[in-house]
């Protein structure tokens, strides 16, 4: 969990829930830095094929899909 403990009531990297985030840009090792709205974070984006401005649905630390494409 990149060293940091979940603060809030869902976290991007341990949470129950899948979810939303955009991404800011791409990282070595199909890594990914995302927006979570409450700060950066990063993702595994090797299951989904993410760019930057594309919102992903994040759980456990991993992207499973794509859900909306920056034009």
């Amino acid at each position: 969990m990149n060293g940091r403990e979940c603060r809030d009531e869902v976290c991007v990297t341990c949470s129950d829930a899948a979810v939303p985030v955009t991404v800011l840009r791409l990282l070595d090792g199909g890594m990914a830095l995302v927006d979570t709205g409450s700060g950066p974070e990063e993702v595994s984006v090797a299951l989904v094929e993410a760019r930057p401005g594309d919102t992903v649905l994040v759980h456990a630390g991993e992207a499973i899909a794509v859900t909306g494409r920056r034009p």
